[in-house]
C-alpha cells in the first residue's frame, strides 16, 4: 500500500539522486577543464648591516624591496631592534613601512619594535633585542620601492644603543606576495 509518506520519500530520494547526479557530472567536468593555479609572485630582501637611529629621527634603513607593478601586495617585515642604556631610561624603536609611490607611511604599518622602562636611579644597565613583526597589506597603482624606517624616542633619559639589527642569530627582513 502507498501512502502519502511513501509517496514523499520516494520522490524526495529520486529528487535527491537526480541532484547528485547532476553535481557529480558538473564537478567531474569542471575539474577536467580547469586550469591549474598559477604560483604567487612573490619577493624579499634581507638587512645585512647594523643601522644606527639618531634619537627623534625617522632613518630610511638599505632595506627595501620592489614592487613589479599594479595591484594589492602582503607585506611580511620581521625588524628586530636593540636598545641599551643606563637607568633612569624610557627609550623605544618604532618602524614602520614607506611607500615611494606616495611619498608615505604603509597604513597601519607602524609597531612599537622595542621599549626600556627603568626609573630605578643608578640601577646600572638595561638593554636587550627584540624582533617584531609587520603584517601589512598595500595596493598601488605602478611599480613602486617600499622601504623599512625607524626611529628611536628617547622619553626619559639616553638610549647608548639603539640599532636596527641584522645578524645570523636573528635577521631583519622584508617580504612581500601579489594577492590581486
Amino acid at each position: 500500500m502507498i501512502t502519502l509518506r511513501t509517496g514523499l520519500c520516494t520522490a524526495a530520494a529520486a529528487v535527491l539522486a537526480t541532484g547528485l547526479t547532476i553535481a557529480a557530472t558538473t564537478g567531474s567536468s569542471s575539474a577536467a577543464t580547469a586550469a591549474p593555479a598559477a604560483p604567487p609572485v612573490i619577493g624579499g630582501a634581507t638587512l645585512h648591516t647594523q643601522v644606527n637611529l639618531p634619537a627623534g629621527t625617522w632613518v630610511t634603513t638599505p632595506l627595501s624591496v620592489h614592487l613589479p607593478r599594479a595591484g594589492t601586495y602582503q607585506l611580511d617585515a620581521n625588524v628586530r631592534g636593540r636598545l641599551a642604556g643606563n637607568s633612569p631610561l624610557n627609550t623605544y624603536i618604532t618602524a614602520r613601512l614607506w611607500d615611494d609611490q606616495t611619498g608615505a607611511p604603509v597604513p597601519y604599518s607602524e609597531r612599537l619594535v622595542n621599549q626600556y622602562i627603568s626609573f630605578v636611579a643608578n640601577s646600572g644597565s638595561v638593554g636587550g633585542n627584540i624582533t617584531a613583526p609587520i603584517d601589512e597589506w598595500v595596493t598601488v597603482y605602478g611599480p613602486t620601492t617600499i622601504r623599512l624606517q625607524a626611529v628611536d624616542i628617547n622619553a626619559s633619559g639616553t638610549a647608548g644603543i639603539a640599532q636596527i639589527y641584522s645578524a645570523s642569530d636573528g635577521y631583519t627582513t622584508l617580504r612581500w606576495t601579489r594577492v590581486s
